[in-house]
């Protein structure tokens, strides 16, 4: 089902996956207009875009996610919602109240634009890490849509998507203003990498100081399946032609799916070797701390940093749950976006592991420029 004429609000367009999903929109489809909603969007993606952009209207939409009238302006007239904005803190460095504004308020105040300015479709980004794992790191391999798994939520982010992601699809279904109904839709992806993956830049700059040796923060057995940014682009605009069609659009609304694709199962750390060891990286052969040790030192630190919170906030580098995450096998199948929103991963492993390792290439040079500097 074809996204021709439809006009198209995309959250977090200046972010990792926006410009992705952004390009492959104006690649694939003749929208009417693709509206790009950031609290800034920069001059250069504009023109980034314009070998692509043909005779579909980009428009510019700056303002902060927690403004409901700025929202009700930015969807007036649209009729899909690609809501990829968020806050993303994996070391609860950020206040919970500016977290949960974003995360959680952002997200209610956008569906209820969406139903007062009658847009039909409503895409969520989601995480993995709604799903866990849980302190026991009890493990998931090859996990589905279906399966249950006991998990109270530790990190402020991972409990404020989550939160967001059942106010999305409890949305599911309620009456526009002109009659009509809301569907909606949320995505889980993996640990997204590829070209402009912050996460990967500062592991690459950990190795630089290290001289050229990665650290190792996982286990080799504790393995995921991370997920190449142009496969979840392209699981996205698979969601958004699903609740188009009206065929799907019942079937596929108020459900969630794991968007995955063919990486290999591999741990975090080795994962990030994968990518840099043509670039001349070595990694540590084993933990740079026993994992027992690593959970009594975050437990002193977590501690110490609650003590002094009332007269000054400190955030320790790592904490338990950290360690919990990147130490638990945890990955899941895509065959469910496969089967009901006919997603297939449009790039293999091979490919996405160039693209990734030559665009680190390009940003070595300055990456170790920087910490010479330094």
């Amino acid at each position: 089902m074809s996204l021709t004429g439809e006009v198209c609000v995309v959250t977090g367009a200046g972010g990792f996956l926006g410009k992705r999903l952004l390009r492959l929109l104006l690649q694939e489809e003749n929208a009417a207009e693709i509206r790009l909603l950031d609290i800034r969007v920069q001059p250069q993606l504009l023109e980034s875009l314009e070998d692509c952009r043909g005779d579909t209207r980009l428009s510019v939409f700056e303002g902060d996610i927690r403004d409901g009238d700025f929202l009700r302006k930015s969807c007036r007239g649209a009729s899909i919602v690609f809501h990829i904005a968020s806050i993303i803190d994996v070391t609860d460095a950020v206040e919970y109240s500016e977290i949960y504004g974003v995360n959680v308020k952002g997200t209610q105040l956008l569906l209820e634009a969406c139903i007062q300015e009658n847009v039909a479709s409503f895409i969520y980004t989601s995480t993995i890490e709604v799903m866990g794992p849980n302190p026991r790191g009890e493990p998931i391999v090859n996990g589905t849509e279906d399966m249950a798994y006991e998990c109270a939520l530790k990190f402020a982010y991972s409990k404020t998507k989550k939160e967001a992601e059942d106010r999305t699809l409890q949305a599911h279904g309620e009456v526009l203003q002109n009659g009509g109904r809301l569907a909606t839709c949320a995505l889980r992806p993996m640990y997204i990498y590829g070209e402009g993956c912050r996460f990967l830049l500062g592991h690459m700059g950990d190795g630089i100081r290290n001289k050229d040796v990665l650290y190792r923060m996982s286990r080799p057995e504790a393995r995921v399946n991370p997920v190449y940014v142009g496969n979840v682009a392209s699981g996205h605009l698979q969601a958004a032609r699903g609740l188009k069609d009206p065929q799907k659009r019942s079937a596929i609304g108020g459900k969630f799916y794991f968007l995955s694709d063919d990486t290999p199962l591999v741990s975090y750390s080795d994962f990030n070797h994968a990518v840099m060891a043509p670039l001349g990286f070595d990694i540590q052969k084993r933990l740079m701390y026993p994992l027992w040790m690593m959970y009594t030192v975050c437990f002193i630190m977590e501690m110490l940093c609650t003590m002094v919170r009332p007269l000054v906030r400190v955030v320790p580098p790592l904490n338990r749950q950290l360690v919990t995450m990147l130490n638990t096998p945890f990955s899941f199948s895509y065959r469910g976006a496969e089967r009901d929103l006919g997603y297939a991963p449009r790039y293999t492993w091979q490919e996405a592991r160039k693209r990734t390792t030559e665009w680190l290439a390009s940003e070595l040079p300055t990456e170790r420029e920087k910490i010479r500097a330094k």
